[in-house]
């Protein structure tokens, strides 16, 4: 038995949970997510819980059992507290601003770099070098964060870039002097 996909969700309040023939909705107060139901899986909502069931016991069915009792399980928590990624810049110079949908990024290139915020996401600047992106879709919000990221990602000699907040970057020690 798959210990992840054996756990039930419980529901926050003011979230509910439908399940169609291949689809499986969460409806919040603000937002409402769907998902497509991974293959040779069920799911069923029982007195504000939901439970993921799987229809055989191969491994492949088995690791779908945890990935939709995870999907599910995410949305669930989007909609109802949403998700956030921590980004930081460190080097001179370097610092990013948000204008509406778009942001704006100064990096070390000869131009700065300006990026569409993805419908359903918000990118909030606290101060020039801290980006914070919010939403309620997990995968969304990580990938938007990965491509600010990839924009700069942090060097390994003087730690310049863009990063994750709680990312720690392992510094190489640089040439020596010759004798």
């Amino acid at each position: 038995m798959s210990r992840i996909g054996a756990k039930s969700i419980d529901l926050a309040k003011g979230v509910e949970v439908s399940v169609s023939e291949d689809r499986v909705t969460v409806k919040g107060p603000k937002v409402t997510l769907s998902e497509p139901l991974v293959a040779q899986t069920r799911v069923r909502v029982e007195g504000g819980k939901v439970l993921v069931e799987r229809e055989a016991e191969s491994k492949s069915a088995r690791a779908a059992h945890g990935l939709m009792r995870n999907l599910v399980a995410n949305m669930v928590r989007g909609v109802s507290e949403g998700f956030s990624r921590a980004l930081e810049i460190q080097g001179v110079g370097y610092r990013a601003e948000v204008k509406g949908r778009e942001v704006t990024i100064l990096a070390g290139f000869t131009h700065p770099v300006v990026v569409r915020v993805p419908e359903g996401l918000d990118v909030v600047s606290e101060g020039q070098t801290r980006l914070v992106v919010r939403g309620a879709d997990r995968q969304r919000v990580g990938q938007f964060a990965a491509n600010l990221r990839g924009i700069r990602p942090p060097e390994p000699y003087k730690g310049k870039g863009i990063r994750y907040v709680d990312e720690v970057v392992r510094r190489k020690v640089g040439k020596s002097a010759g004798s």
